[in-house]
């Protein structure tokens, strides 16, 4: 059997651009993006904290050290600047990988820089 985890994600990082006439995609501060292991051009999902909106695209990079997170092309329609979002990608594990399976989870501050990097979801409080 095989089984679509979540990969890693980064949570609650802000828009700080959206560009309608850019060719397409979600660019990325390169720091964001080796912190939650995603590719350029990987595809991900992407979850509006603010309007509820999910859509998919891919990630491309951006200037590292930045804090960007440029929602582009169709996508920027979906996202305004200040927004929150939830940024995640997915990979397909077999039962013997999942032994070994945890996500990268990656939370930031208000500019999008890294506060800190884990691989479970904290407990909710009662």
């Amino acid at each position: 059997m095989q089984r679509s985890m979540l990969k890693s994600k980064l949570h609650r990082v802000r828009v700080t651009a959206s560009e309608l006439d850019y060719e397409g995609s979600c660019a990325i501060d390169e720091n964001l993006l080796e912190a939650a292991d995603i590719r350029e051009y990987e595809q991900i999902e992407i979850y509006n904290i603010n309007n509820g909106e999910r859509f998919t695209t891919y990630a491309i990079r951006g200037q590292r050290g930045s804090g960007m997170i440029s929602v582009n092309g169709a996508a920027a329609r979906k996202a305004a600047v200040g927004d929150l979002l939830i940024v995640a990608s997915y990979a397909v594990f077999n039962e013997m990988e999942l032994n070994a399976y945890d996500p990268r989870l990656v939370y930031v501050d208000g500019k999008n820089h890294i506060q800190r990097i884990g691989d479970r979801i904290p407990a909710q409080a009662a």
